[in-house]
């Protein structure tokens, strides 16, 4: 298996330099310092139009915690079928409930709606309450990708549990480390 390099970044001039650097791919946020937003629509053509790398876009309406109102919800649906009419490579997401779960009913609604790009389920992962029941859940929806930091502030930190995700996705999933890697 060949490792790919994925950096998260906001701009034409990161993804040009990310590119040059040898990375495979970029996730495109807006508000970096807010843990990501959805990229606008112009950010994501001008990437596409300045590199040949793939384009992984952030859906998600605003930075905080990860629980969205209806409204919210609303504009990440509208968000992800924008996205189609967009060269990138796949979306980028993370719902939770207030128990700290995966909000099951809407992950399935916005993976519905992004294929047949590949989803990945972004660090919402590192908030959960028992890593092992939501990552069964990301199997069960059928995501492709696992953003984490193993729960931890860093992913060398979260090495251990990492790992144990990876050897219960096996093949099923790719669990990508995350947050100073």
């Amino acid at each position: 298996m060949s490792i790919k390099i994925e950096i998260c970044l906001n701009g034409v001039d990161s993804a040009i330099a990310a590119e040059k650097g040898g990375a495979d791919r970029v996730e495109l946020c807006d508000n970096l310092m807010e843990g990501g937003t959805t990229p606008s629509q112009g950010m994501i053509d001008a990437v596409r139009a300045a590199t040949n790398i793939g384009i992984m876009a952030m859906v998600r309406p605003r930075g905080g915690d990860f629980l969205y109102t209806d409204w919210e919800f609303d504009v990440m649906c509208r968000d992800t079928k924008l996205m189609h009419q967009h060269e990138i490579s796949g979306v980028v997401f993370g719902l939770l409930n207030p128990n700290g779960t995966i909000d099951k009913e809407r992950t399935a609604k916005l993976i519905e709606l992004a294929r047949p790009f590949p989803v990945t389920f972004h660090r919402a992962f590192d908030m959960t309450r028992d890593p092992f029941e939501a990552l069964d859940t990301l199997l069960e929806l059928g995501v492709d990708r696992l953003l984490t930091s193993g729960q931890e502030l860093t992913a060398w930190q979260g090495l251990p549990l990492i790992s144990e995700l990876q050897k219960r996705a096996g093949e099923a999933m790719i669990i990508m480390p995350a947050v100073q890697v």
